[in-house]
């Protein structure tokens, strides 16, 4: 990496980063990803951000995508180290919005609970399912942060859990690069690191979900609790244990189908970052989300 920055967030009343001003200019757009996705990002910058909630996966990678500001975060480390129930998600979003992205895109490979939805589909999923057990899920716990802020608590609408216009660049960016999308559907999402059983896959695919991950939750309720825009891409690498009849999921081949599609949806990232409108632009639901209300912090 070209360069190597550390950006602190201090902590007293309130909680925020330290140079507001140099730390809004950084980014735009957050992209939450795999090892795959470095790549993608021209001129890029390695820094470092703390955060109230600890240290995030990684380091955040900056660069350029047609023009436009992007802030890159390994979901799970470099080396891929961190299991899905391990990330620290709060941390994550926390880092992303400190250096001035207020819209994320979160790919992430899936199982797909439905026989039409092989490997190599991608759904843009339009509704959430949490099926997780231990994770930090909100900054709203009412739990006193260093410094001796206290969240106040806070309800915010996850009626609709993904943003509308982050959907739509990114369904027309798969259109633009000939890899027809599938249209919403639910992820559902389990605590992982294991796979699920054959009886929790065939009751996920009774209830009508469509696909099954492991880190789309709390990803998409952090985001929306920060004010952020959020939109899942969902690249289905293996039909999950209830929708074939064979020895069940591997690691090894969810790992190969990644491998064969990661140039299309590398490509797919870059159309919808293009198609993005300015933050300055937004006026989505996901902007309004706190309604005025008093989180007892500020945000970053």
């Amino acid at each position: 990496m070209a360069n190597t920055e550390h950006v602190d967030n201090e902590v007293g009343p309130t909680v925020g980063v330290a140079d507001a001003a140099a730390g809004a200019s950084l980014a735009e757009i957050g992209v939450i990803g795999g090892s795959g996705f470095y790549s993608f990002l021209d001129d890029v910058t390695e820094i470092q951000v703390d955060t109230p909630y600890g240290p995030p996966s990684d380091s955040l990678f900056l660069g350029e995508i047609a023009g436009r500001r992007v802030a890159f975060l390994p979901r799970h480390g470099r080396g891929h180290h961190l299991p899905p129930h391990r990330i620290n998600y709060r941390a994550n979003l926390w880092a992303l919005r400190s250096v001035g992205a207020r819209q994320v895109l979160g790919p992430c490979a899936v199982g797909g609970l439905r026989p039409e939805y092989g490997p190599g589909t991608l759904l843009v999923p339009d509704q959430l399912v949490d099926r997780t057990k231990s994770r930090a899920q909100t900054y709203f716990d009412g739990l006193p942060l260093p410094g001796g802020t206290v969240p106040n608590v806070v309800h915010v609408s996850l009626a609709d859990p993904y943003c509308p216009v982050g959907r739509e660049a990114a369904l027309e960016a798969a259109r633009r690069r000939d890899w027809e999308p599938v249209d919403g559907g639910t992820l559902v999402v389990i605590e992982g690191p294991r796979f699920s059983t054959r009886a929790e896959s065939l009751w996920h695919q009774a209830q009508g979900w469509s696909v099954v991950g492991m880190t789309g939750h709390p990803e998409a309720v952090l985001a929306r609790e920060l004010e952020l825009c959020y939109t899942s891409l969902t690249l289905v690498t293996d039909l999950d244990a209830g929708a074939e009849t064979g020895e069940g999921v591997s690691h090894e081949e969810v790992l190969q189908v990644f491998a064969a599609n990661i140039d299309r949806l590398r490509g797919v990232l870059f159309e919808a970052v293009a198609a993005l409108p300015p933050n300055a632009g937004r006026d989505c639901l996901c902007t309004k989300a706190l309604g005025g209300m008093d989180p007892g912090f500020e945000l970053p």
